[in-house]
């Protein structure tokens, strides 16, 4: 008499994986939803007056506005770079 292997049934398996794949792709998704909008950038004035001038009044600080960036950089100090002992 032959010994007869238990059927294992093959679609069971892969439904319980795609049910598996299918809870981690929502769970990641739901983790990084908040990357797909741009972040809320305020303007001195504003932050001044929000939630973000609170907290910098109470830990003593100020909000300013940045100073504009220069139109032309100044040349850096110190000595030139040296050049290549032998240039191609």
């Amino acid at each position: 008499m032959l010994y007869q292997r238990p059927h294992i049934d093959r679609g069971w398996i892969a439904a319980f994986a795609a049910a598996i794949a299918l809870v981690c792709i929502v769970v990641l998704t739901l983790q990084i939803r908040d990357r797909w909008q741009s972040p809320e950038i305020k303007s001195a004035g504003e932050a001044k007056h929000s939630t973000t001038g609170q907290a910098a009044r109470e830990a003593g600080a100020r909000v300013t506005p940045t100073d504009p960036s220069l139109s032309v950089e100044p040349t850096p100090a110190g000595p030139k770079p040296a050049q290549p002992a032998a240039p191609n």
